[in-house]
């Protein structure tokens, strides 16, 4: 027993880095965005998703290179539902988010597709070279489009953003969100490492360590960034955050292991997992929705409430119940 002395202090000290690291890079990055005018949707769809995405792409890159893809996969797709279960949940429950049309009509059709065409990636059990690096290379458009896209329809509602200037300079700002990006970095791997420790010392597959402990703690990332920006007033940047992470995770975290070591699958990743994430991704987008078209009706700002939060968290928490009973049917 006493060789988990050192991972559980190493998963603690993960912890807090990943809530101050995630402090100083919302803060670098509101500060980069406001200098370059940059709206914070952009800044949270683009430099606060693939900062806090690149925990998984680190730990997916070293998996694959180690022989386990199942971990690198399970870290994908476990990484979402944590995002969308976990992190938005607690999020919501924290405090209640505004959401505007362009999430409905915008950025979740397009998270929608991109679920889709990993689902036909993952379908036949296998995980191939050409399709993980077809579906990887969709990124580069996209953020091209993303961001032409933006510029040139600018959002009435987005233009009504609250967010308060940081008075940063551009090197000041840029400085924070560096230091912040390290520390995120630094502090997802020491926790990724503690976790991961403690689940081998119970003989805990790698698939199943990279659905649950691995994905949650490289997910940490987006729950300090996202609670964080939420409680200062960023809602744009706490709630973009969760549909760009989730887009990069699925075009870059799961197709990075498939590109470097394509892999065979167990039927359990397509039948439960994804199709897991897919009903949490429909959920999530139709929650959003239903908020929007619930608050138009009555005139009012849409917000996520408390109960959506907890609807989330709570289906989070079934998809355990769905883990636990296939682990101990098989």
């Amino acid at each position: 027993m006493s060789t988990l002395y050192l991972p559980i202090i190493a998963l603690l000290a993960g912890v807090l880095g990943l809530v101050w690291g995630a402090d100083k890079f919302v803060t670098g990055s509101v500060g980069v965005a406001r200098n370059f005018g940059i709206s914070s949707m952009i800044i949270g769809l683009t430099v606060v998703s693939i900062g806090t995405s690149a925990p998984e792409i680190i730990v997916s890159i070293n998996a694959a290179l180690n022989n386990a893809g199942g971990l690198a996969v399970g870290n994908a797709l476990g990484s979402n539902l944590a995002n969308i279960g976990l992190v938005l949940g607690i999020t919501a429950l924290v405090a209640p988010l505004p959401v505007q049309t362009h999430l409905l009509k915008e950025e979740g059709p397009v998270l929608l597709l991109i679920t889709l065409l990993a689902g036909l990636c993952l379908y036949d059990g296998q995980l191939n070279r050409g399709e993980s690096i077809a579906l990887g290379l969709l990124v580069i458009p996209l953020i091209a489009i993303l961001v032409k896209y933006k510029k040139n329809h600018p959002n009435p509602e987005a233009a009504e953003d609250t967010i308060a200037a940081t008075g940063f300079s551009m090197k000041t700002s840029g400085l924070w969100l560096l230091l912040g990006l390290i520390i995120l970095l630094l502090s997802a791997e020491i926790t990724v490492w503690g976790a991961t420790s403690i689940a081998r010392f119970f003989g805990i597959s790698d698939l199943i360590v990279g659905l649950t402990i691995v994905a949650i703690g490289t997910s940490l990332p987006e729950l300090a960034a996202s609670v964080v920006s939420a409680t200062k007033g960023h809602h744009d940047i706490a709630v973009g955050n969760i549909f760009g992470s989730n887009l990069f995770n699925l075009l870059l975290v799961m197709t990075t292991a498939g590109a470097i070591a394509p892999m065979a699958l167990p039927n359990e990743v397509f039948s439960r997992d994804y199709l897991s994430l897919l009903v949490m991704t429909v959920l999530m987008i139709g929650l959003v929705g239903l908020t929007i078209r619930k608050h138009r009706h009555i005139g009012s700002v849409a917000y996520l409430s408390r109960f959506v939060g907890f609807v989330l968290l709570t289906s989070y928490g079934l998809y355990y119940v769905l883990l636990w009973s296939s682990l101990t049917i098989s």
